[in-house]
């Protein structure tokens, strides 16, 4: 049973587990302090080998269409290229629907606010996160490396349409591990969300720099992924430790038509200390 009103990072009751509440998101999350722990309650709760991949998703079609804040939305996909090696962001994966479909779950269950907040959205991909966050009233700033760009604003600008929605998008460039754009850092962002960016442990150092250096203490970032590769995620994990205080979002938190066993959210603040 819990009990007690926790505030950010607070500690709250409830049976064996530590709940806390993290920076600007209402919903209480599990507390992640074993990287090796996390890895094995992950596999051994959600199985996820044995779920069905891309449920929500089609890689073989050039569009993809959902519904979201009660606009018609059109990810235009290019399977085409996940032909050339190293390129994921060309298609959707179920990971970037259900962070985009969680977002408006919780702005309708009052748990998160995005109106008139910064967001910076990592990795953007086909860009369908953002969008959902512009549509929601958020600023977003949909980032990705340069040749990434020319489909991400094409999607941008099919689907976040002047005058239909309550918030604002930009596409911009960023590497991560470079010097941050003043831009993105002045003022610091409210949210800062990634989907499927946790995929390489060369990856992992640049990453983390990156959310490190986005940072502040008001800052929350939800980061979502597939569940293919432990070795990797507990790479992540035992390192984003040591800067951020780490939750984990169950998915009774998520929008209950876009849940998978086979991805993984959490919820990340940067810790008093963090460098």
């Amino acid at each position: 049973m819990e009990t007690g009103v926790a505030g950010v990072g607070q500690e709250v009751e409830a049976g064996e587990e530590e709940l806390i509440v993290m920076g600007s998101f209402g919903g209480r999350v599990r507390a992640v302090e074993d990287a090796p722990e996390e890895i094995l309650l992950l596999w051994s709760i959600q199985q996820p080998t044995l779920s069905k991949p891309n449920a929500f998703v089609r890689h073989s079609s050039s569009l993809l269409r959902i519904e979201s804040c009660g606009s018609h939305l059109s990810i235009i996909q290019s399977p085409s290229s996940m032909c050339s090696v190293g390129v994921t962001g060309a298609v959707m994966w179920d990971s970037g629907i259900v962070l985009g479909k969680f977002l408006e779950h919780s702005v309708d269950s009052g748990t998160l606010v995005l109106r008139g907040k910064k967001v910076i959205e990592l990795g953007s991909g086909c860009g369908l996160v953002g969008c959902i966050s512009a549509l929601l009233g958020a600023d977003v700033i949909l980032t990705d490396l340069p040749d990434r760009l020319k489909l991400l604003k094409k999607n941008v600008e099919c689907n976040v349409i002047e005058g239909t929605m309550r918030g604002s998008a930009a596409v911009r460039e960023l590497t991560w591990g470079d010097d941050l754009d003043c831009e993105f850092i002045e003022p610091l962002p409210d949210f800062v969300l990634g989907s499927d960016v946790i995929y390489s442990e060369a990856a992992v150092a640049d990453l983390l720099a990156t959310l490190k250096g986005l940072s502040g203490s008001n800052t929350t970032i939800f980061l979502t992924g597939e569940l293919r590769n432990d070795v990797v995620l507990e790479c992540f994990l035992e390192a984003a430790l040591e800067d951020f205080v780490v939750g984990h979002v169950d998915q009774a938190q998520w929008c209950p038509e876009y849940r998978s066993h086979r991805v993984a959210m959490f919820a990340l603040v940067k810790r008093d200390n963090g460098k």
